[in-house]
């Protein structure tokens, strides 16, 4: 694996999706480093569903470095209902993202994946050499499927026209700028905005997606955003990297947590009936690790950070 120099503080940067979870906090992590050309203000008027617009955005911007974390994301709910807008969108999104950015002579871009992207049945902890050896969580399968088209591109981009395109694969992650819409939210703002409404409302009982017993591994948005920064500047593999903590937590523990920190503290079910998704999902963090990095927010004080600001915001 070949280490890379350091960005120049007044690179020209391009966050793509900006103003998503993941964007906003890599947005935040290149202004704290001291970086003084983030070009992410034009992205608030760019379709980078548009081919015209994306190939403008680009030959007229200079861009030299691309974090790639425009996406269409969602939870069980949302994957379900909705696999055609996941497919188009976010395989129109990096096509358009990636092209261009070849097309532009970009020094670098890091495209971020998703641990969807590993096989339903996936050997535990998930290797990278474990992508492609078998079909996807079927709830989410066209999103996982775009994430892996946006890989083999990079791949591809990489292998033939030696472009320094590189791919991270990050766990479930949570923090600043998630939604808690219901039919849009991953499972921990689901589940906080269920037990703090629950608690405001007076509910006696409660009900969680699922059985319970699926195992998820978790990671504050901080901390990727650190992770995207230190392999822009550490790592220039034709291998993805797949970003995590290395511990998962089952749903039902994870509820529990979230419960007493909510103080609800009536009985909560959970409703079997609906989809867990994948049994298990942790990465195998080896690679990463290897290259010096590890992630810093323990699950317990991020949960916490996040309860406080969505009850702030309420």
């Amino acid at each position: 694996m070949q280490r890379c120099c350091m960005i120049l503080k007044d690179s020209r940067i391009f966050v793509a999706g900006h103003t998503g979870m993941v964007g906003s906090a890599v947005v935040r992590a290149l202004v704290t480093a001291g970086f003084k050309n983030v070009l992410n203000e034009y992205s608030t008027r760019l379709d980078l569903t548009s081919q015209t617009e994306t190939q403008g955005f680009f030959w007229d911007n200079e861009i030299e470095y691309v974090f790639m974390a425009a996406a269409r994301v969602g939870g069980i709910q949302a994957n379900i209902e909705a696999p055609a807008e996941f497919l188009y969108e976010n395989l129109m999104i990096q096509t358009n993202v990636i092209h261009y950015a070849w097309q532009t002579d970009v020094k670098k871009l890091l495209f971020l994946g998703s641990s969807c992207m590993y096989p339903r049945d996936c050997p535990q902890p998930m290797k990278e050499e474990y992508l492609l050896t078998g079909p996807p969580e079927p709830t989410n399968r066209a999103y996982a499927v775009a994430k892996i088209a946006g890989m083999e591109m990079c791949r591809a981009y990489a292998q033939q026209h030696g472009d320094r395109f590189i791919t991270a694969i990050p766990c479930n992650l949570y923090g600043p700028g998630d939604h808690y819409e219901p039919e849009r939210a991953h499972v921990i703002p689901a589940l906080i905005s269920k037990f703090l409404e629950a608690r405001r409302g007076g509910f006696d009982h409660l009900k969680v997606w699922g059985s319970g017993n699926a195992r998820r591994e978790f990671m504050h948005v901080e901390d990727l955003a650190d992770a995207c920064l230190f392999l822009m500047e550490h790592y220039d593999g034709a291998e993805p990297v797949n970003v995590g903590t290395g511990a998962d937590v089952t749903i039902y523990d994870l509820a529990q947590t979230i419960a007493d920190m909510t103080g609800f503290r009536e009985p909560f079910i959970f409703d079997s009936t609906k989809p867990d998704g994948a049994p298990r999902k942790l990465l195998d963090i080896s690679r990463v690790k290897a290259l010096g990095w590890k992630a810093r927010i323990p699950l317990e004080d991020g949960l916490r950070r996040t309860i406080e600001a969505y009850m702030e915001r309420k």
